[in-house]
């Protein structure tokens, strides 16, 4: 089979590997008759397998170009051959004849009925000489957790050719390369033999060599399996020990035969289409509960205007996985092409409120200084339960079409996923829902509820679906949760114990909020897993630059990283101020750059189960309390100082910032005071005092806010006006107007303690 491939394309017999490859995992999923016409695949994992992703070999497909800032005339694609498919993802293995390498991409768009001229000047000795390959990874973050180890390798091919010069050169749109592909995830390619250096034309010192290749007679009782055309040239052999390697460890056995599973069946268990879906007994079920909720006053069948323009729908699966990874559910979603949409025709406004993290963290604060447990309910399908008031026509789902009435459309009533407006529907129909049930929104925050009953306070956090409830009554909060029970379909998940990534501790000495998982996963998705821990998340006066010399840094793969730490600062105060430094370098990092994320992470991994604390401290009234400071013109590129602010909730601290600032400050008490101002101002103290009055009925003390400058507080305090002030800007002032209207009260603080 693997010869009749070749033949077909006239591909070389260098390909004689990847060939053999390819048509084992086609065979896997072809029906035999030593199976009763079960295919191989289907008797090991007990369903059928998902063809819809197989191409022909050797035709031509067009591979993404990753690499960043391409010009407008660039090419976005490159026409590479199809070789196959990568083993533990849904990747295909596609060859460069021009660059000479293996790319392993899942963004191609495949001209089947195309083939590679492999007749032209030097196509041919291209393809005799790709013994040595490069595979790179070039797209998305699944790709690149097929963990094939960290050196990067070039190694021989299956003729045993040796490597090319100067292959890897010139790839710049490759982000990683790994080492040889048909080797397990994280095993070395053979050991190079005693005397033998690195070869030139490789860059990486890192590059794994295969031993040297021997040039050896074929034995008289071989020429039978030699192919007819074979010109009596010497055949390159490769010593069986260079090509087994050492003995496989008694520990490693696991994992080989989990690799040997996925070489030989793969890993794809999602279908990509309804066809290949409704060939599961999973799938179907799943999609007969979808149907049985869809059809609950979700649309109706009408026939089209002439103005009409149907959305087209789409089924998209997932299978929902446990920790231990145990398929615990088949989920399946009918999708609208949102993108389609026409603002002003199909929708109007999109914006729905969802509750800010300084918000949920108020709410947590609250609950512990006052003693009160907070429980978690979710709600299921939440975007279909949304009313739409435009109108609204999709296609007939794939697979409910009505017989005999192919031409007509749905009208929808309510909201679909993937529509333009479906959180907002969804966002109107909870509101709408809550104050029937005498909620009351609060003001400050609009995904905040409250409603005072007579057994107790009620507020109600919402994030999307997901809802947060706390309250002086349990009896108050089991009957909130029975009302929405006979509203919506619900989930009651009991205590809160996980929120968007943070995990939540709910203990009789109070409240804690960690990310350690998510900070597990972030040091493994960048490669610091392993690292050794710092004691601190910042070297001492470091000092970064946009206008650093240092070499460049793929900077998708740095903005990704500090996005994650960035997200970790919701429960991480101590990382503010260094995520915030590094976040300044985002539009072209440098290596200098990347070392302090890499600080960062090494902290991270020392202090990797650090959170928050919110002790319980039932009788107290909680006040609030907050910090300001400033370094005084600490950003070397443009002279502005950095601002940084935190408050507290009865000794919990809720709010946090730090931030360059947007003047050049001309003194130390220009820059505390900016920073004084910003805190009060903008959306924290103000903010935070407002919230709570809503939140608990009652009006709390004024917030202190203390500021590490005398000057800076006597400028706040009187209306000074001299030549060192009178420049100021006029926004900045808002904290005097706060001070003198005993909206704030300032102080000096010497040392910061909860």
């Amino acid at each position: 089979m693997a010869r009749c491939m070749l033949k077909a394309k006239g591909m070389p017999a260098a390909f004689w590997g990847e060939a053999v490859t390819t048509a084992v995992y086609i065979l896997n999923r072809a029906s035999t008759k030593a199976l009763d016409g079960q295919t191989p695949f289907e008797a090991w994992h007990g369903r059928k397998p998902d063809v819809s992703h197989l191409r022909t070999f050797g035709c031509i497909g067009h591979v993404k170009v990753t690499k960043p800032g391409l010009s407008k005339l660039e090419d976005r694609s490159k026409p590479m051959v199809v070789l196959g498919y990568e083993a533990g993802s849904k990747a295909y293995r596609m060859y460069n004849p021009v660059e000479r390498r293996v790319v392993i991409s899942r963004d191609v768009v495949f001209n089947e009925s195309a083939s590679w001229d492999w007749t032209k000047s030097g196509a041919g000795e291209v393809a005799q000489q790709q013994a040595a390959v490069s595979s790179t990874f070039v797209i998305d973050k699944e790709v690149e957790e097929l963990g094939h180890g960290g050196q990067g390798g070039i190694c021989g091919g299956a003729d045993g050719a040796p490597a090319v010069d100067g292959v890897g050169e010139g790839n710049d749109d490759v982000s990683a390369a790994t080492s040889n592909p048909r080797l397990g995830a994280g095993e070395a390619t053979p050991p190079m033999p005693k005397g033998q250096g690195m070869p030139e034309g490789q860059g990486s010192p890192a590059a794994s060599v295969v031993a040297p290749v021997q040039q050896l007679t074929p034995p008289s009782d071989a020429a039978e399996y030699l192919d007819a055309d074979y010109d009596g040239e010497p055949v390159h052999y490769r010593l069986v020990n260079d090509v087994v390697g050492p003995a496989t460890p008694p520990g490693l056995a696991a994992r080989e035969l989990d690799e040997a599973e996925e070489l030989l069946f793969g890993s794809a268990e999602e279908p990509p289409s309804y066809a290949e879906a409704e060939k599961d007994a999973h799938w179907r079920r799943a999609m007969e509960e979808m149907n049985a909720i869809m059809e609950n006053g979700t649309w109706e069948l009408v026939e089209p205007l002439p103005s009409c323009r149907p959305i087209s729908l789409k089924w998209v699966y997932k299978i929902k996985r446990d920790e231990r990874g145990e398929v615990v559910r088949h989920k399946v979603r009918l999708v609208a092409r949102g993108f389609v949409q026409w603002e002003g025709v199909d929708f109007n406004e999109v914006f729905a409120p969802v509750a800010r993290m300084e918000s949920v963290r108020l709410l947590l604060a609250l609950a512990a200084t006052r003693g009160w447990n907070v429980h978690h309910m979710d709600v299921k399908s939440a975007f279909l339960n949304g009313d739409l008031k435009e109108e609204v026509y999709v296609k007939q789902p794939p697979g409910y079409v009505v017989n005999g009435q192919e031409h007509r459309v749905l009208r929808l009533r309510k909201a679909l996923y993937g529509l333009r407006q479906a959180s907002r529907a969804w966002n109107q129909k909870l509101d709408t829902v809550l104050k029937e049930m005498e909620f009351k929104r609060c003001e400050s925050e609009h995904a905040l509820y409250t409603r005072r009953a007579e057994h107790g306070q009620l507020v109600v956090g919402m994030y999307v679906d997901d809802l947060v409830i706390t309250g002086a009554s349990k009896k108050e909060i089991e009957a909130f949760k029975a009302q929405m029970k006979k509203t919506f379909c619900m989930s009651d998940l009991g205590l809160l114990t996980y929120y968007l990534g943070i995990e939540v501790e709910q203990r009789k000495d109070g409240i804690t909020l960690c990310q350690s998982s998510y900070a597990r996963k972030l040091l493994e998705q960048s490669g610091m897993g392993e690292c050794r821990p710092n004691k601190t998340p910042m070297e001492e006066k470091l000092k970064l630059s946009k206008d650093s010399k240092a070499g460049k840094v793929d900077a998708t793969s740095y903005r990704s990283i500090v996005g994650g730490l960035r997200y970790l600062v919701h429960t991480r105060p101590d990382l503010a101020v260094a995520v915030g430094y590094v976040s300044r370098f985002m539009a072209e990092p440098r290596k200098d750059h990347q070392t302090a994320v890499q600080h960062i992470l090494r902290y991270v991994a020392g202090t990797i189960n650090y959170g928050l604390i919110y002790p319980r401290r039932s009788g107290e009234k909680a006040n609030l309390i907050g910090y300001s400071d400033s370094d005084m013109g600490g950003d070397i590129d443009g002279r502005r100082s950095t601002s940084g602010m935190l408050f507290f909730l009865g000794g919990c601290a809720i709010a946090w910032q730090s931030m360059k600032q947007r003047i050049v400050a001309l003194s130390t008490c220009e820059a505390e005071y900016v920073a004084a101002a910003a805190a009060a101002a903008c959306c924290q103290a103000v903010w935070l005092r407002q919230l709570l009055r809503e939140v608990t009925g009652e009006e709390p003390r004024a917030p202190v806010l203390r500021v590490d400058n005398n000057s800076a507080i006597e400028l706040a305090k009187n209306p000074v006006l001299h030549d060192r002030s009178k420049h100021i800007n006029i926004r900045f002032h808002y904290i005097r107007e706060c001070v003198v209207g005993g909206r704030l009260s300032l102080g000096m603080f010497t040392q910061l303690s909860s």
